[in-house]
């Protein structure tokens, strides 16, 4: 049998409040231990201000098109595209970019 408990509203949105709170603290302890492993703020400014997340993520790993090409088995062409905003990619385009890149996939959009 399951227990319910009944709380009022405004003591549900503390408590959700409170776990996003924690979970935030969780991702600075995390970047604290391993400072090197998150993007430097140069390359997420580039993407704040419209870059292509494709291209920056690419560069930040030292990637050319052609190296991403290779590593991904996605042709020049499309990455190109992706990243010139001419073309979206598959989710599999998609998720084997990420993959080359060792990124999730919503960092690539």
């Amino acid at each position: 049998m399951t227990e319910m408990i009944t709380i009022e509203r405004a003591e549900y949105d503390r408590l959700v409040a409170l776990a996003e709170d924690a979970e935030d603290n969780a991702a600075v302890a995390a970047h604290l231990r391993e400072p090197e492993a998150g993007m430097p703020a140069d390359l997420v400014k580039r993407m704040i201000a419209g870059e292509s997340p494709l291209a920056v993520h690419r560069e930040w790993r030292g990637l050319s098109q052609t190296g991403l090409a290779k590593a991904s088995a996605v042709h020049r062409v499309q990455i190109a595209d992706i990243e010139a905003g001419r073309r979206n990619g598959s989710v599999e385009t998609m998720r084997k970019l990420a993959d080359a890149l060792d990124v999730a996939i919503d960092d690539l959009v």
